[in-house]
């Protein structure tokens, strides 16, 4: 199990999924993105599943070209039935062997990756999403997209919380483009693959997923809180502070992404994430000190110039369709979810950066 992230939670998802793993039972799937955030969860859950659930092991082939990976991602660990790749998704790959599953993780993210790699952030959501449509196409096999939240922009307050019907208010010329513009662009191709060749086709829209494995300078909010807070220094809070977020634990979001694989209805795109509670980003940093009892100092700050502005001002989702569908529920509160991410945190994070 890799130091990066916590056992207990990967037992939680592996039980959770129940009976519905057994689908995987003597699969291949194939993962790009496979040492990101989400990617490395991937691989130690179908390890745990191999070891303890499954009756005939299932193969992961796990893609990635490391470029965005950081420490955490590049110490690759040995796992029966894993096979890592190191492959950038902008190029075909061609596999010899039957595939059965193709989950799409690759991308980069971290809006301050996204800002300083804009033409490869595209690249990676249309020419990628593309090259792994071509191949679980002429596998028939399903084929699992990684989108995002931020393909609704700014929603307005009566598309809040926001259902998968909602076609967005995006920018297509904002700081923020590069990456809104290429989720909507490789759910298109999944649209189209869909219609026109039948492929099995779900996208998901994960919403604001956070847990253990995170970068430290991954610049999001909850790493950039953890990182001040190991080097003892007041908090950052960009803009007003008053812009809203609803947070999932990863467990949840693990739970309902692997869902999506096995049980999603071909052709639909899937919120996943946590409704509840919507809060501020000031409120954020008081919720934290009831969390971990301390006072913790913050500032309100302009947007630095490496993190890109122009960011929604509410995002909360509608999950309905996946409850429905998927029976997906979240059960991680948000207290609990601060409290296991700051305790892994103090003891990862260095404080550096």
């Amino acid at each position: 199990m890799s130091e990066f992230l916590l056992q207990s939670d990967i037992a939680e998802i592996v039980t959770r999924l129940g009976d519905a793993a057994h689908d995987f039972s003597g699969k291949t799937v194939l993962l790009t993105g496979g040492r990101g955030f989400l990617g490395r969860y991937f691989m130690e859950i179908f390890a745990r599943l191999n070891r303890e659930v499954l009756e005939k092991p299932c193969r992961l082939i796990a893609l990635d070209n490391l470029i965005t990976a950081g420490k955490e991602g590049a110490d690759i660990p040995e796992m029966e039935h894993v096979t890592f790749i190191n492959h950038n998704v902008i190029e075909p790959f061609h596999f010899p062997e039957p595939v059965h599953y193709v989950i799409h993780a690759a991308g980069i993210a971290s809006p301050f990756y996204y800002r300083a790699f804009p033409l490869e952030t595209l690249e990676v959501a249309a020419r990628g999403t593309r090259n792994m449509l071509e191949l679980a196409d002429a596998n028939k096999a399903r084929f699992v997209f990684f989108s995002s939240s931020e393909i609704y922009g700014d929603p307005d307050a009566k598309h809040v919380p926001t259902p998968e019907s909602y076609r967005g208010n995006v920018s297509c010329q904002g700081p923020r483009a590069c990456y809104d513009e290429s989720k909507r662009m490789g759910e298109t191709l999944c649209h189209i693959f869909h219609e026109t060749r039948g492929t099995h086709t779900n996208t998901i829209r994960p919403f604001n997923v956070f847990g253990p494995g995170m970068q430290e300078t991954d610049y999001r909010v909850l790493p950039n809180f953890g990182n001040r807070i190991k080097a003892k220094k007041p908090l950052n809070v960009y803009g007003s502070g008053n812009q809203t977020r609803t947070f999932c634990y990863i467990t949840d979001a693990m739970v309902g992404f692997t869902l999506v694989v096995l049980r999603g209805v071909a052709g639909e795109p899937y919120n996943i994430g946590n409704p509840k509670p919507e809060i501020s980003m000031v409120d954020l940093v008081k919720r934290m000190e009831i969390v971990l009892k301390k006072k913790i100092e913050h500032n309100i700050i302009e947007y630095p110039d490496s993190y890109p502005a122009d960011e929604p001002n509410r995002r909360c989702p509608d999950i309905r369709k996946a409850r429905l569908q998927l029976k997906f529920e979240p059960s991680v509160d948000l207290d609990d979810g601060l409290k296991r991410f700051f305790l892994w945190a103090d003891t990862v994070y260095t404080g550096e950066g």
